[in-house]
């Protein structure tokens, strides 16, 4: 198994606070950002980092403060209009790099306190698995995919509903059998790259979608009040 964070996003709903840093190497709660998630990624699972060419420089300078070996994965955009889109980068490596290993899948803004070794444990080497959360309260869920489960199975999501009807969300973290490449691939061929949650949609027509639901804290820091309100 490998492990690929997506962090060649450009954090436009974050400036000026992203303008000339990286949304994933701001500093939160005492160190980067994207550190919450390196951490906690088991020492024997190989890490790849998704950048983009405008923040690359960085990225090489944070790597090099790693204590552990970190592939920076560079996509040739420098601008939010020429971004691949979170699946569309997921199936640029996937080809680029030849992987033939399923794969630990995380939106580098999302910050979570479960513990990796017990999500690993709830896959089943088979099916897309992805962690999911309770709002408490389906009007805080506006923003996110709201999902419906059957028996720990994904069977319906609907992305950033008016009016939600659970507090149950998808989070940006996944694990992905190598098996399901082929459909990455095909969904990549439509018009819409970017939204990881039209992709769980996209999935559930065509297999199963296992969830994985926790307690503990997440936060999607997805805007500078968030940011500023949980650090």
């Amino acid at each position: 198994m490998k492990c690929l964070i997506l962090a060649s996003g450009f954090g436009t709903r974050m400036y000026p606070l992203t303008l000339n840093k990286a949304k994933a190497l701001l500093p939160y709660k005492g160190k980067p950002m994207i550190n919450h998630i390196v951490d906690k990624i088991p020492p024997d699972i190989e890490i790849l980092v998704n950048v983009n060419k405008k923040f690359e420089s960085d990225f090489y300078e944070w790597q090099k403060k790693q204590n552990r070996k970190i592939t920076i994965c560079v996509e040739e955009v420098y601008s939010d209009e020429e971004k691949l889109g979170a699946i569309g980068s997921l199936n640029h490596w996937i080809n680029k790099l030849s992987i033939q290993e399923d794969l630990l899948l995380f939106g580098s803004d999302n910050y979570f306190e479960f513990d990796i070794a017990d999500f690993i444990s709830a896959f089943d080497g088979k099916h897309v698995l992805v962690a999911v959360y309770d709002m408490g309260d389906p009007k805080n869920a506006t923003q996110y995919g709201v999902v419906k489960l059957m028996d720990k199975s994904i069977t319906e999501l609907e992305e950033k509903p008016a009016a939600p009807k659970s507090s149950l969300i998808a989070t940006a973290c996944w694990i992905i059998p190598e098996r399901i490449f082929p459909l990455i691939g095909e969904f990549c061929r439509g018009a819409r790259r970017d939204n990881l949650g039209n992709f769980i949609t996209f999935l559930v027509e065509r297999d199963h979608v296992h969830a994985h639901s926790f307690d503990e804290k997440w936060i999607d820091i997805g805007s500078i009040d968030i940011y500023n309100a949980t650090k």
